[in-house]
Parts: structure tokens; sequence; C-alpha cells
């Protein structure tokens, strides 16, 4: 069941921001998510908050200035989706641009598993460095680093992820959820961590006199790589992140991007001149997550690290590819786990937990996400490990109100030795079992699922922005809206309208196609994976997007919801 909820910002509010010359439509968006003053929408570099602010920085600033100057190598341990990708691909980049000797590490999923572990330090300790960094993982690294200390080796984490009770002992963590921490955005992504990480590195080499022959590097050049993997990774969009993902669109529409963005704006039928975050996190992002998931995320990282146009467009062509089949596999699972879900009413559960041996642990999460949407449960699917059957993969993605770390380490309390490990945050979270054990944790997921969820956390909440004046049904009104910052936490807008249905149509067997009556104007319609019919009159929430086609903008509707 879902309903839509229209946002009710208050008239002063609003009024306030129209004062500020707003425009009246946006200073309602704005109101609406809790903006008070125009300075809150800024976006210019300047308003980031200062580095100095994240706990252990100055020691990360020092460790790296310190092993730039005697020459001392560095190896960035990076993670395999979209963030850590790019993050690696900022490291590398930007300590490159220091004249850092530094190469990469990109644990295979599927033999390595996730993180700074032992045998990712053994392997790393053959390339003889100096200095492992970790871009997106190493909260929770407590073996791996003390492995690498054993091997003389020192270890700077930079991550954003929940911290275990046991912090690991590196020579320098940078964290904004560490214990301790006082920075005021605790949203930042992996890449987020490690450009900041940057910016305090070239401070302390200014300090040292390190540019007084040679330009300081421009750091804003990398900040495409931060936009990207901060949308692709559904962080909250703050007021600090919406600057930097609004800084990145910026060089990307004006083109100054790296060749491997270009490539995949390219191969996904994207114009980079209009990029938006859309485009970011269901165009770019997913082509780059495929990689992680089904092959090795080294061909993402050099997509993103190589300079030389055409081979971006290889890589970037080998990556869509990959896509491709990922979205077959994930085509397949949903059917199985629907076909599943078919004996079971999902309205007597307060959550999901399904295993099947066939499915492919890359795409687990993805399918997660997809039955979470559907039947808005906290969902956890499972599938076999690389180890002869013994053991499961989970991946969980959840609803709000239901933080999945906190569930998954009540249940590591309860259940003792029933989770052989686990991690992630309030929305998504992986973890580890003995595959005999599968019924035994659906049980206990189950048990906190009703415990802690109600009837009203279980029932979907659609929030739009209400109605729309028709004189804003314009291709120029949604370009208005694309030019900004919109996503996780700050949700672009979607209005709520009551229609005529003048007709309907099935798409491909797979979408409805709508032609919607408002007083004197018909517009064009589509809901995307609906085949029922709607009735002669329906209130629909929807977005406005623009449809070009032989160089013509149109305006259309797509449906999220009607009732």
């Amino acid at each position: 069941m879902t309903q839509i909820i229209p946002r009710l910002p208050t008239p002063a509010q609003t009024e306030v921001l129209i004062r500020s010359g707003l425009h009246p439509v946006l200073a309602r968006l704005y109101a609406a998510r809790g903006i008070c003053h125009t300075d809150e929408v800024e976006t210019h570099l300047a308003r980031l908050i200062a580095p100095d602010q994240l706990k252990g920085m100055n020691t990360a600033a020092t460790l790296l200035a310190d092993t730039l100057q005697t020459g001392g190598k560095m190896i960035v341990i990076a993670d395999y989706d979209c963030d850590g990708a790019t993050a690696c691909a900022l490291a590398v980049r930007g300590l490159r641009l220091f004249g850092a000797q530094i190469d990469y590490l990109v644990p295979n999923r599927f033999t390595y598993g996730y993180g700074l572990t032992p045998d990712i330090v053994a392997l790393a300790a053959q390339r003889e460095p100096k200095l492992l960094i970790t871009v997106d993982n190493g909260i929770a690294s407590v073996d791996g680093v003390a492995a690498a200390t054993a091997l003389g080796l020192d270890v700077l984490i930079t991550d954003h992820h929940l911290p275990g009770a046991t912090l690991p002992a590196a020579r320098a963590i940078v964290n904004p959820n560490q214990p301790g921490c006082t920075f005021a955005s605790k949203h930042l992504a992996g890449v987020g961590v490690m450009f900041y990480v940057l910016l305090a590195l070239r401070a302390e080499l200014r300090k040292r006199g390190a540019f007084s022959n040679r330009p300081e590097p421009r750091l804003d050049s990398l900040l495409d790589l931060v936009a990207l993997g901060t949308v692709a990774d559904v962080v909250k969009l703050d007021a600090n992140n919406r600057i930097l993902v609004a800084q990145g669109l910026a060089r990307i529409r004006s083109g100054r991007m790296q060749a491997g963005i270009a490539a995949l704006f390219r191969v996904a039928g994207r114009d980079a001149k209009c990029a938006s975050g859309f485009d970011l996190g269901f165009a770019l992002g997913p082509r780059l997550n495929a990689a992680g998931r089904l092959a090795d995320m080294t061909l993402g990282i050099e997509c993103l690290l190589t300079d030389d146009i055409g081979r971006a467009w290889a890589l970037v062509q080998q990556l869509d590819a990959i896509n491709r089949e990922r979205r077959e596999i994930e085509a397949e699972m949903q059917q199985t786990a629907f076909a599943e879900l078919n004996e079971v009413d999902p309205a007597d559960c307060a959550t999901l937990t399904l295993f099947n041996p066939s499915w492919h642990q890359g795409v687990i999460g993805i399918v997660a996400g997809r039955l979470k949407e559907r039947f808005f449960r906290p969902t956890i699917t499972f599938a076999l490990a690389d180890d002869g059957g013994e053991r499961v993969k989970g991946s969980g993605r959840s609803i709000p109100g239901f933080h999945l770390r906190d569930a998954l380490d009540l249940i590591s309390k309860r259940h003792t030795g029933l989770l052989i490990q686990f991690g992630g945050h309030a929305m998504a979270a992986g973890l580890t079992l003995r595959t005999v054990d599968v019924p035994h944790f659906k049980q206990a997921f189950e048990a906190i699922g009703r415990e802690w969820l109600g009837p009203n956390a279980l029932t979907r909440v659609l929030e739009t922005d209400g109605d729309l004046e028709e004189a804003y049904f314009t291709p120029q009104f949604v370009e208005l809206l694309d030019n900004l910052v919109w996503g996780q936490g700050f949700p672009a807008p979607i209005f709520s309208t009551e229609f005529e249905i003048a007709s309907q149509a099935l798409v491909k067997e797979r979408h409805l196609k709508l032609q919607l009556i408002r007083g004197r104007h018909r517009y064009q319609a589509i809901w995307f994976n609906r085949t029922e019919p709607l009735p002669a009159r329906a209130l629909i929430a929807y977005r406005l997007v623009r449809d070009t086609w032989n160089g013509v903008a149109r305006l259309q509707l797509v449906v999220e919801h009607a009732t």
C-alpha cells in the first residue's frame, strides 16, 4: 500500500525565499526541504566545510607529505563499487599531481572479499610499498592493519562506513563517522573523504614551501569523479555534498571531465552538456558497478584513470557489455524471487529473506533493492559463497525507520556465532552465514522486524510537491529543475495532479503509455514496468522530463504512482 502525501512548506518560509530572488516554484520546493535561506543552496567551493575539521586529518596530511618527500611508494586499496572506483581513481590521479609514486589494488570480491584483509596486505606487500591507503573501506580492517604493521607498512584509512567496537591501529584514520569526529557533514561518500584528504595534503605541502618553484595542483579538476561517486553511492545530499556534486556537474557540462567519464556518457547515450544527478546515478554508476559485480573493478578504475580517448572508449564498451549481462542475470533472479514470494503473502511479514543456490552473489544487492521497493519491507537476499556451498553471502536493503546494520548487530548479540561477519549502514548492509543457518537467520531477522516495525512503518509514503500550475509544464521549466542538484535526502521534485486518462496502451508489453488531460491541455506520460490499466480519472504522482526527438524538446510525465 502506498500513500501519496504532499509536502507542506510554510508560506512564510516560501515567501522569504521568493523575496531573496528565487523562482516561486523553486522557493516552494526548497522550503519543503527545510531550506530557510538562499545561502543554504549556494554551491561555491568556498562554502565547503574546512578539511581540518575532520578528525585525524592533520595526521593523515603529515603522513602523506612525509611519504612524498622521502620518495616512499604508496598503494591504494580500493573497494569494488562505483564509490570505491572513483575514490581510487581520485587518489591515484590526485597524488600523482603531487609527484607520488603510486599504484592501486582492488580486491576481487569473489576471491578476497571486502576491505583490507591480511591476504590483500600480503598481495600488496609484494610491490614493496611504504604506505597503504584505503579508500571507501578499512574502518573495520583490524586484522588487515595488524598484518600490515607486522610487515613494517604504514596504513592510512579513508572511509565513511560506520566503525565497529574496535578501530584498526592505523597510522591515521579519516572518517567522519569515527568516534570523536565533529565534522558537520556525516554523509561524505568515500570519494568525498579522499577529496578532503587531498585538500589537506595540499595545505600541508603549501606550509612546507613545496610550491615555491611550481604551481599548486588544481584539485577541482577531479570534481567530476567526486560527483559521480557521491551520487552513485546514494549518500545523503546534505549542503556539503550538494556543493561537491554541483561543482562536478558544472565541470562535466562544460566538457572538462576525465576521458572515461566522457566515454561513459557517450556509451549511455546521454548528453554531457545537460548532465544531471539522474545521469550519474542511473546511467554511469550502474555501468561502473557492473564490473565489480560480475568481473573485476580494475576495468572500471582503468577507465577512470586513462587520458587516452580511444582506450577509454574501448573500456566503456566492455563495461556496457558487462552491464547488459548484469541486467539479464538480474531479470532472471527477480523472476525467481517473485515466483517464490507468490507462495508467501509479504503483507504477513515484517521482513523478507530469500536464498537461492543458483543466484549470483554479485547481483543479490540489486535484487534485494528491487524487492524492497516493490514490497516495502527490509529485505536480505543470499547467494552461495565461493567455498563449495558451506557459506552464503547476503546483501540487504532497508526502509526508513529500520537501521539495517543495527539490526544485524542485535542479531549477532542475541544469537552468538550466527553471523560470521557483517557490516554496512542504515539502508544497506552485507553479511556472511553458514548455509545451514539461513532458516535460523530468517527467523531472527523477522523477530526484530516485528519488534521495530508497526503497520504505519510498513506503509510506503510517497511525498510529493503537490500540484503544479499549467504554466510550468514546459521543457524550459524542466531544464531549470535539471540544472539543480537533487538526490538522496534532497529528493527531486515529484508533483501530484488529478488527470483524466484519455488513452492508455502497453509499450513493449512492459510499460504503460498514457495520454493525460487536464483542462484544455493534453500531456504524454509513461509508467515504467506497469501493465495494469488505470481508471478513467486518477490522482497521479509524476516527474517532469524532457523528451528530445530530432532536436526538438518536448515535455513528458514519468508516473511514479497513481490512486
